[in-house]
């Protein structure tokens, strides 16, 4: 495939840190996605992020709808989020790469970075907002501004509205494979990488829905419960990292080692924290029937074959994870309004149909679901392309 239309590198002047930013296309001059960082951040994994984003965009296509796709981008920041210098060198990254916000860049939070974090670095970098360069296309630029606002402040039993779409998208993704498969919902074990912003929603709906949370990971290792983890008292002890106090650990509750939520005795995974998480030589430790990309590029290519020789299933990032950035766009352009029920309504039916659509591809194609969206995505972007204007 060719390759993106703009990809460059930022050398920090004061910690020699590097940036980068990768625009893999534009649709209608703008492109979309996120911005991470985290120590050991390369452009190589901007560039994949980029192009994962451009298959998202184009994945929940709809001309019905108000929300016309964007282009993919990402960017990333080799640093760790919590190091005393993070905060200044993310100002200057935005103050750097402002040119691109301001016009064809719309971005947000990723790993390691919240979205009010962003804001904050975005306005002290002299920018009027981290996804203005979408403004420009929206019919009332006012009210669409005054919506997701109104959105972003809406709170469900203590978690934001912004953080839980993405969660809901993913569980979503996961019930849609168990009804499928013909699955029992109950107590259907999970084992969760990550209880983060991704982590955390996805960990509390799949509980109501009633699958039972086994192990969770975070920075201090795996904590697990064959009989099932008390996953809001976990939501509730977390930091702003993620990261679970020990001291909210109930009788029961083991600590184990950080890669112990890999081999799992659970029928589902979901790594929702690192990319990479999962390759060649770990995939072995895996039991689960299915592995659900919350996070981006969590299993390596050749892990991904390896694990499809043993029957293991990857539900791709693409699909799975692709629920926060449409309700973004959803949200703005007016296809729904600042309110949670309407929001998880129209995840669900968005992310089934789309799931059932792969799955099916999958199946009659006799190859993987990441192809098979692939595939998908590949027969949108031309249509996108001749309708709206696509620039590689």
């Amino acid at each position: 495939m060719p390759g993106p239309l703009l990809s460059l590198t930022w050398t920090d002047h004061v910690t020699g840190r590097q940036g980068f930013l990768v625009v893999d296309r534009l649709v209608r001059g703008v492109a979309s996605g996120g911005l991470r960082m985290r120590p050991g951040c390369t452009l190589d994994e901007v560039t994949g992020l980029a192009r994962g984003m451009t298959l998202k965009e184009a994945l929940h296509y709809d001309p019905a709808g108000r929300y016309v796709p964007l282009g993919g981008a990402k960017g990333g920041i080799d640093c760790d989020p919590r190091a005393p210098e993070a905060y200044p060198l993310l100002v200057r990254y935005l103050r750097a790469m402002r040119p691109y916000v301001e016009s064809v860049w719309t971005t947000g939070e990723d790993l390691g970075l919240s979205q009010d974090l962003v804001d904050r670095a975005a306005a002290e970098a002299g920018l009027v907002s981290s996804i203005q360069a979408v403004y420009p296309l929206l019919d009332d630029e006012a009210e669409a501004r005054r919506r997701l606002a109104r959105a972003f402040a809406v709170e469900v039993d203590g978690i934001g509205l912004d953080e839980l779409a993405g969660g809901c998208g993913v569980a979503e993704a996961t019930l849609t494979a168990l009804d499928r498969a013909g699955v029992p919902r109950a107590g259907t074990r999970v084992s969760l990488q990550g209880l983060g912003t991704m982590g955390g929603a996805t960990a509390r709906f799949l509980a109501r829905a009633g699958l039972r949370i086994v192990a969770v990971a975070d920075l201090k290792g795996t904590i697990a419960n064959p009989g099932g983890l008390d996953v809001e008292a976990l939501l509730a002890a977390r930091d702003a990292h993620g990261t679970v106090d020990r001291s909210a650990l109930r009788p029961g509750d083991l600590e184990l080692p950080g890669d112990a939520w890999l081999s799992a005795d659970a029928e589902v995974l979901v790594p929702a924290a690192v990319s990479y998480a999962v390759d060649a030589g770990n995939q072995q430790y895996v039991t689960a029937r299915w592995i659900v990309e919350a996070a981006n590029m969590p299993v390596r290519p050749e892990a991904e074959l390896l694990l499809a020789r043993r029957g293991v299933t990857v539900l791709p990032d693409v699909v799975v994870n692709s629920g926060t950035n449409a309700w973004w766009w959803w949200t703005l352009f007016g296809d729904i309004g600042p309110d949670a029920e309407e929001a998880f309504a129209h995840t669900r039916r968005s992310m089934r149909a789309l799931v059932e659509r792969m799955l099916g591809r999958a199946h009659a194609e006799g190859t993987t679901p990441r192809a098979a969206a692939h595939a998908i995505a590949a027969d949108r972007l031309p249509v996108i392309a001749e309708r709206y204007g696509c620039y590689r």
